[in-house]
């Protein structure tokens, strides 16, 4: 007689996802510590959102807190990347707006700032199939005043644990 076991392996963390209202530019400076703060040298940040919804202004605040204060923190709307030395790791900031191809970051140095920095990506559905699976995923979205923005986060792999135990 044979026995099967069968062993479950743990498969990866199952997605988290949390919805804020951000009252204002000191809220979204707020989220953006947070998130630095708990960022590691690897991490993909996918920042979505209509144009004037707040990406930029998001990645002003965080650069800013991982000690990188004294930058100036322009969007890389035509650069299209930026770096940023922080205390811990590079922070790159890339707008992918005007990318016509996903293979077009390659040459942007996009593999190693994913090997070796923090990747802020504003636009990040152009990289298509090269959009890591494990990055936290942030949507600012417009509401009702104009000084307030909606914020929904998705946190996948190492991000998902993150993000559920973050204070907001």
């Amino acid at each position: 007689m044979t026995a099967v076991i069968n062993i479950r392996q743990p498969g990866p963390a199952a997605p988290v996802e949390r919805h804020l209202v951000l009252s204002g530019i000191a809220a979204t400076a707020a989220l953006g510590a947070a998130i630095a703060e708990r960022a590691r040298p690897g991490d993909v940040i996918a920042l979505a959102g209509a144009l004037g919804a707040g990406k930029t202004t998001f990645a002003r605040y965080f650069i800013r807190a991982t000690g990188a204060e004294e930058e100036d923190v322009p969007s890389p709307t035509f650069t299209l990347v930026q770096s940023y030395e922080g205390r811990a790791f590079t922070i790159w900031h890339f707008d992918l707006y005007r990318l016509e191809r996903p293979e077009d970051a390659i040459e942007l140095g996009i593999d190693d700032a994913f090997a070796d920095g923090v990747s802020l990506i504003e636009w990040p559905e152009r990289l298509g199939a090269l959009l890591p699976a494990e990055r936290l995923d942030l949507r600012l979205d417009f509401a009702e005043s104009a000084d307030n923005r909606r914020a929904h986060l998705i946190g996948y792999g190492g991000w998902s644990s993150r993000l559920k135990d973050m204070k907001l």
